[in-house]
Order: structure tokens, then C-alpha cells, then sequence
């Protein structure tokens, strides 16, 4: 089992932070935002208020079960894009994960996008972003504020949630 990293919600609204202080420093200024989810959902929410811009989700599923933190299963991609941004709103995408743990998840999506039926005509560039790059990550995500020397399983605020079930919450909240 890897070490574990863990994160507070404000030590992960800052990271976000600091993610969108590097798109905004480096002048990129994506067209739309593509979240890879689950992981995606809380960054791609905080970005999109801060740069103003339309958003897409994909869902992709690689880790699954209990025990089985330190594999990657196999990705399997949702048919469709969820998104109300327009075709032209695809110019230059900003791909956004939670983190690059291998690679694959990023690697794989760039390549799951150009041939999307609706929108690879409009799509002109696809630049990438995470919250973190674990040291064995193959892949050099464009923009990324924390870059670790190891390889951690990172325990983000929300994912308590997977080891309760809605009757521990309603006990909890009686």
C-alpha cells in the first residue's frame, strides 16, 4: 500500500488556486474547460468561476472496489460529453484531472477528444491541467502546482463519502 497524502478542503481550495494563478500567469486562455470525472468535478466548479468559462465533463472509470488503491484498473469512457458550451466553445480545450498518477487517465482522454464525434472538427488545441503529478507520472501535464517526489495515494476532502453509506449520514444527522 502506497503512503498516504492527506488533504484538507482548504489546502484544496488553494491548490486550485494556485492552479488557475498558473493558467492566468502563463497568458493561456482556454476556450473551455473539460473535466475528467469523478475527480475533475470540485476543480473543474472552481475554475470555471474564476476564468469566467463554459464547461464539459467526461467520465471516465479506472479505479474501482475497495483494496485496489495502488492499481489502475482498466479506462472505460461514457459515450457523450456532457456540456452546454457551443461547437466554437471547443477551440482550445483545457483538460483538467484531480491528478496525473501514471499518465494513462490524461493520455488516453487527448486522444479519447480528437476523435469525439461532435466537437473534434472544433477543436484546435488541448492543453492539460491536475492538481498533482506523482513522481512515476509519464506524463507532463501543462500546468500543475504541486509536482510530488513520491507517489502517495492522495486522500482528497470528499472521499470519506465512499466508505459511508446514507445510513451512517442519517445517524449522523439526527
Amino acid at each position: 500500500m502506497a503512503d498516504k497524502l492527506i488533504i484538507s478542503f482548504e489546502e484544496y481550495t488553494k491548490i486550485v488556486e494556485k492552479l488557475a494563478v498558473q493558467i492566468h500567469k502563463k497568458k493561456y486562455r482556454p476556450t473551455v474547460l473539460i473535466g475528467i470525472m469523478r475527480g475533475a468535478a470540485p476543480i473543474i466548479d472552481i475554475l470555471s468561476r474564476i476564468l469566467k468559462l463554459p464547461i464539459a465533463y467526461i467520465v471516465i472509470q479506472s479505479y474501482s472496489g475497495q483494496g485496489i488503491e495502488d492499481k489502475q484498473g482498466q479506462l472505460m469512457f461514457a459515450r457523450e460529453i456532457s456540456s452546454l458550451a457551443n461547437e466554437k466553445d471547443f477551440d482550445k480545450v483545457l483538460l483538467i484531472d484531480d491528478l496525473s498518477d501514471t499518465g494513462l487517465t490524461l493520455n488516453k482522454s487527448i486522444e479519447w477528444l480528437k476523435n469525439y464525434g461532435p466537437t473534434k472538427n472544433y477543436i484546435n488545441e488541448v492543453k492539460t491541467a491536475c492538481l498533482w503529478k506523482k513522481k512515476s507520472s509519464s506524463f507532463e501535464p501543462d500546468f500543475c502546482p504541486v509536482r510530488l517526489d513520491s507517489d502517495p495515494w492522495i486522500v482528497q476532502p470528499t472521499e470519506h463519502y465512499e466508505e459511508l453509506n446514507i445510513e451512517e449520514i442519517i445517524k449522523r444527522n439526527l
